[in-house]
């Protein structure tokens, strides 16, 4: 059980594992710290990957694990350039530390998001309602203008058929006039200086009038026009409903669209309005620093072990066997 802890600690920080087994017992707990640091910001952040895919994202259950996957492997990758350094630098520290700060900004945030999810849905109404008296003069000014524009139609079209029902009723019945113009044949006589007689025929054009009683046709515009009044009717009733019932349908529509900076604003009016909400949220953003900072203040701690001074012997035989081979090949 021990090697394999061990082993698994050296998967996690990058450590190699047949150098560890021969060296001392020092180097095989500096592995097991980190590998116990490791284990304890991974856990904070597969939480926080997770909370935030699930949440925000609208992940399913395998894209969440997937999101807490992919954080792991980020702070893993990111711990390990401090693990793995030889003769880490100043620059190195000060680099880590403002990502750790970013990162517990980042984390607290998020979780505190999730504990203080009652209090900000609490404090959302306020939100919520605040932006639907911005947005409902102009929604309850656009409706109006649409339901007033229905009412005009509905009137010209209420007065056309008033119209048509006017003449109607002066005129049921008109006179139909329908002429045909066809080409018939004339005979014309002529007589020559003999005084014999010759009959032709030319076409003449011979027109045919007649005259019929009919209903008045304007009546085939009622029908159209009365389904057009009562479409538009149903849509002024719709608009009318939807004037009365505007406020929920904002309220709905603003709800529904929250996201993840609007929680921000609304957890930052809540933290700035209260001591206490400010306290706990300090309380975690510390605690997340200071696991972010383990590693780090772990490694300024420690002294070289043999480890370490494995790997720099190796490299310096390295560097002398390139070297050699450096020298012997310009003498050849």
């Amino acid at each position: 059980m021990k090697n394999w802890w061990i082993k698994f600690g050296c998967f996690l920080t990058g450590y190699n594992y047949i150098i560890v087994k021969n060296s001392s017992e020092v180097a095989s707990k500096a592995v097991k710290r980190y590998t116990s640091a490791l284990i304890i910001v991974c856990i904070i952040w597969a939480f926080v990957g997770y909370t935030f895919t699930s949440r925000y994202l609208e992940g399913n259950l395998f894209v969440s694990i997937t999101g807490a996957v992919i954080a792991d492997i980020i702070i893993i990758q990111i711990e390990r350039q401090i693990i793995l350094s030889v003769s880490p630098n100043k620059g190195l520290y000060i680099f880590r530390g403002l990502l750790a700060l970013m990162m517990a900004t980042l984390g607290a945030v998020i979780i505190d998001q999730i504990i203080l999810k009652q209090d900000i849905e609490l404090e959302k109404l306020t939100y919520i309602d605040k932006r639907v008296n911005a947005l409902l003069p102009s929604k309850t000014l656009e409706l109006k203008n649409q339901i007033l524009a229905l009412d005009t139609t509905i009137q010209s079209k209420e007065n056309e058929k008033q119209s048509l029902i006017d003449d109607i009723g002066k005129n049921p019945i008109v006179r139909s006039v329908n002429s045909q113009t066809q080409s018939v044949q004339v005979p014309i006589e002529t007589q020559d200086s003999s005084g014999k007689i010759t009959k032709t025929y030319v076409l003449k054009p011979s027109t045919t009038v007649q005259i019929t009683n009919i209903s008045n046709p304007k009546q085939s515009f009622i029908g159209p026009l009365d389904t057009a009044i009562t479409s538009m009717r149903q849509q002024k009733a719709a608009k009318d409903d939807s004037l009365l019932n505007i406020r929920p349908a904002l309220v709905r529509e603003v709800s529904s669209k929250i996201g993840f900076l609007d929680e921000l604003k609304v957890m930052y009016g809540l933290i700035s309005d209260s001591g206490v909400a400010l306290g706990f949220w300090l309380l975690w953003f510390l605690f997340l620093l200071f696991l972010e900072m383990l590693v780090l203040f772990s490694k300024i701690g420690d002294k070289e072990n043999d480890y370490e001074k494995t790997i720099k012997h190796q490299m310096n035989l390295q560097i002398k066997k390139l070297e050699l081979l450096a020298k012997m090949g310009e003498r050849n």
